[in-house]
């Protein structure tokens, strides 16, 4: 009962959520089953949750106090308590700090990693283009260029898909969002791992759904899992990352994607697969879409991690029809696609010749940083899950009996951010992880810090 009363209060559950089903929390809490189903009938005696036949149990909103964010001790009795600490809290904190805020939590390189001096000449270039590039409305679709360059990019992986299937919009998450306001409606149950990017979680509040989560292996979901959750929820849509996973750094088995696949056929399931973080692999690994060929997979993608978080520009590539009835939503909310500018300028920098040299350099520097940061790491008795082939992010348990929500807590008081376990988990399990960036963890502050809330 205080662990659900626990997730009201912060915000993990708010009114009409699903509660965890009987067997799911069981085996979370490590308690029986009938243990569970005491503190669900006590609770709904309590007017807190709602049992619906059938369905499961659900919050009310009713019968609960005024609410205040969780109290955390930072380790004095005078002193100050932190806020709750949610995906809202991460995203905002690394958002908003100003320069001298170590953000090891965060989930971008450093400026001095990006291509500053493409960037540059890419927007000279683009002051001295045309009037109406600058000025007016882009196409509904987004520039040409760009989508034929992906076109291009999709063939080379084995994807024979043509214009009338990719289309560009403002960012990955507006990707994302476009495609949950096309297929959900309010109470849809959707799929995602479990840890899994946590703005996946806070996007799919917004609109009304019930967000369940299925266990990450290092091989990717755990199939067992995944197919019991097929059947008892019928999820209709699952959003993942294939490749190095956000947060665990896990890619996708050809084994896993298969029988993913083939469980998705059979139950009707649509994919959404998060390709974000394809570029910093050193070789290519089993892509859903690819397998699929785009079939009940719609591929996303954006170029925030490898060029600029600055300039906004993603991508959807799916069926034909779908692409179509998205184009008219992006209408609706945003008025076309793209900026004009924006997409120009990426498809300049990707045409140039430079991005695969800078790419390539990139995941050298990458390479060396995720050693480092394991060393360093493992001194204190923080140990990676496991240890990705590529990408900037290690997940990190760390020692036994120690938080990472009062780690986070205790680290942003000396001006260093970083991502506790269980922003990251939709069952709330991973509260002994915390996710580093290792391209973010040069400074010797980081680690200084790190110990001293530990201690």
């Amino acid at each position: 009962m205080a662990e659900i009363w626990g997730r009201i209060a912060g915000g993990a559950l708010t009114p009409g959520d699903r509660l965890p089903s009987v067997r799911r929390f069981a085996t979370a809490m490590g308690v029986s089953p009938s243990t569970v189903v005491e503190a669900y009938d006590r609770l709904e005696a309590e007017g807190v949750i709602r049992a619906r036949r059938g369905s499961g149990f659900y919050v009310t909103g009713a019968g609960l106090p005024p609410r205040d964010p969780p109290l955390m001790a930072l380790g004095q009795a005078d002193a100050p308590r932190a806020p709750d600490i949610d995906p809202f809290w991460v995203s905002k904190q690394s958002l908003d700090a100003g320069p001298s805020v170590l953000k090891p939590g965060c989930g971008w390189l450093p400026d001095d990693w990006m291509p500053v001096g493409a960037l540059r000449k890419g927007l000279r270039t683009l002051a001295r283009a045309d009037g109406a590039l600058l000025t007016e409305y882009g196409s509904t679709r987004g520039p040409l260029a760009l989508r034929r360059l992906l076109l291009g990019r999709f063939a080379e992986e084995g994807i024979g898909a043509t214009l009338d299937q990719v289309m560009l919009t403002g960012s990955g998450t507006q990707a994302i969002d476009l495609v949950c306001r096309l297929l959900l409606r309010p109470g849809d149950a959707v799929l995602v791992d479990d840890p899994c990017y946590f703005n996946f979680h806070a996007l799919l509040r917004a609109h009304s759904v019930r967000v369940i989560g299925v266990p990450m292996t290092p091989a990717g979901p755990d199939l067992a899992a995944f197919e019991q959750v097929l059947a008892d929820e019928s999820p209709r849509l699952y959003i993942t990352n294939s490749a190095l996973q956000n947060p665990t750094g896990a890619t996708l088995s050809p084994q896993t994607a298969h029988r993913v696949l083939t469980l998705a056929q059979a139950r009707g399931l649509t994919i959404v697969e998060d390709d974000i973080f394809a570029d910093f692999e050193p070789a290519p690994s089993p892509r859903l879409a690819i397998l699929d060929g785009l079939s009940r997979v719609i591929r996303i993608g954006s170029f925030s991690k490898t060029l600029s978080s600055a300039i906004r520009c993603g991508y959807i590539a799916a069926r034909p029809e779908w692409i179509e009835a998205l184009s008219d939503l992006q209408i609706a909310t945003s008025f076309g696609a793209v900026s004009p500018v924006a997409g120009e300028l990426v498809a300049g920098i990707l045409t140039g010749g430079g991005y695969r040299k800078h790419m390539e350099e990139v995941r050298h520097r990458l390479t060396r940083a995720r050693l480092a940061a394991a060393e360093q790491l493992g001194r204190l008795g923080i140990v990676p899950w496991l240890m990705p082939r590529g990408g900037f992010y290690l997940w990190c348990r760390l020692p036994e009996g120690l938080e990472s929500a009062m780690i986070a807590a205790r680290c942003r008081g000396e001006g260093v951010i970083l991502a506790p376990g269980n922003v990251f988990s939709v069952a709330q399990t991973a509260g002994a992880f915390l996710r580093f960036n290792v391209a973010q963890m040069s400074d010797p502050r980081v680690l200084a810090s790190l110990a001293r809330a530990m201690g």
